[in-house]
């Protein structure tokens, strides 16, 4: 299995915005952003099976903008195990009821992303993997995904991954027809 962990991209920060922390938006830099990060992680050639994302808006949109280059033929499937205060256990229990060889991608928040990764590692939920908002990160399991026995196969900081899109894009444009 291989699990692709990704943060919601930029949000309105809590103290601009009125409405209830569940329906906190992305901000326009935040969506464009987030389609740069998409092409590059369609660049990495990932085929994902499943497209699992919190309920919080500012996921389920990042989950939908990825959607639509990375894997336009998967339904988003919101889950409550990725809202925040979930407990990273709570998202491998889930992710241990999938088929072994399946691909999925988990959109969330920090820092239950984070200690995931740490869980998934080192059998701990550890607060030492933090993602950047966008950032994006690959771990890789035989089998059923169980804590302690994922190997991280990559990890990309937002402005690397948008980079990695935009080399592609380029390259691509470069090429004779």
């Amino acid at each position: 299995m291989d699990c692709i962990l990704i943060r919601h991209g930029i949000a309105v920060e809590p103290d601009e915005w009125e409405g209830t922390e569940e329906n906190r938006p992305l901000t326009e830099k935040g969506k464009k952003r987030v389609k740069q990060g998409a092409l590059g992680l369609a660049a990495l050639d990932c085929k994902p099976t499943h497209l699992l994302t919190s309920p919080f808006v500012r996921a389920y949109d990042t989950a939908r903008l990825l959607r639509t280059i990375v894997c336009p033929a998967l339904k988003v499937e919101t889950r409550e195990e990725l809202a925040v205060g979930a407990k990273p256990e709570q998202l491998v229990a889930h992710l241990s009821t999938l088929p072994s060889d399946s691909v999925v991608v988990c959109v969330g928040h920090e820092p239950q992303l984070g200690e995931v990764v740490g869980l998934l590692l080192c059998g701990k939920a550890l607060p030492n993997f933090p993602f950047k908002k966008a950032g994006v990160a690959c771990i890789e399991a035989e089998g059923i995904i169980r804590p302690s026995h994922g190997r991280l196969r990559w990890w990309f900081p937002p402005m690397q991954l948008r980079i990695l899109g935009k080399r592609t894009r380029t390259k691509k444009q470069a090429e004779p027809s």
